[in-house]
C-alpha cells in the first residue's frame, strides 16, 4: 500500500489515527453503550488505545487493514472509527465501525460508510464489502441498509459478548452492484 489515504465527505474527514487521539478514543469507545455493540474491550483500560493505534500502521503497510479516524471536518473533533479488514487473496473488505454516543443518530456513520465503500471499490479494487452486526444492535443494521448493503443472512449465536451468545446479521455488497447503483 502507499501513503495512508485521507477521505473527505460533506461533514467528515477520515484520516489515520495518531497517538494524540488515544485519550479521546478511550473516552468515546470506553463507554458500555459503544462496547455493547462491538468487540471493543470493556472496561477500556489505560494503554489499550495507544497499543491499538500503534498496531494499525503495520497492518496498513501489510495490506491487511485500513482503519480511519472519523473526524468532524469543521471542528477537527474525533467522533469514531471506521475501517476495512482486507483479504488481498479474495479481494474483499470486512467493514467495521463505531461512533461515540454524543454523535449517534446524526447520520455520521452512514456518511463514513459510504466514503469507505467508495474507497474500497474504486481505490482498493475490492470485489466485495461485507459487514456483520449483532442482532441486538439494529441501529448498525440500519446504517448498512441505508448504505446499500444487502442482507445476506444470520449466524445464530455466533459470538459471545458480555456473557451472552449473540446472533450475527450479515450484510454485503458486490462491486458490480455498487457500480450499477451509481449508474442508475
Amino acid at each position: 500500500m502507499n501513503a495512508f489515504p485521507i477521505l473527505k465527505t460533506e461533514r467528515l474527514l477520515l484520516r489515520d489515527f495518531r497517538l494524540t487521539d488515544a485519550k479521546e478514543v478511550q473516552r468515546l469507545a470506553g463507554v458500555r453503550e459503544v462496547a455493547k455493540g462491538t468487540f471493543i474491550p470493556h472496561p477500556y483500560e489505560d494503554g489499550i488505545a495507544e497499543s491499538w493505534i500503534e498496531s494499525q500502521k503495520k497492518e496498513f503497510e501489510e495490506g491487511s487493514l485500513v482503519n480511519f479516524a472519523i473526524v468532524l471536518a469543521v471542528a477537527e473533533t474525533l467522533i469514531g472509527s471506521i475501517g476495512l479488514i482486507l483479504s488481498q487473496q479474495h479481494k474483499w473488505g470486512e467493514l467495521g465501525y463505531w461512533i461515540g454516543v454524543p454523535y449517534w443518530n446524526q447520520g455520521f456513520c452512514t456518511e463514513a460508510v459510504l466514503a469507505v465503500m467508495d474507497y474500497g471499490f474504486k481505490d482498493l479494487n475490492l470485489n466485495r464489502i461485507w459487514a456483520p452486526h449483532f442482532k441486538s444492535n439494529p441501529a448498525s443494521g440500519r446504517v448498512l441498509q441505508k448504505s446499500g448493503l444487502q442482507y445476506e443472512g444470520r449466524q445464530r449465536e455466533h459470538y459471545k459478548r458480555f456473557g451472552r451468545y449473540e446472533d450475527a446479521e450479515l450484510y454485503g455488497l458486490l462491486k458490480r452492484e455498487y457500480e450499477g447503483a451509481l449508474s442508475a
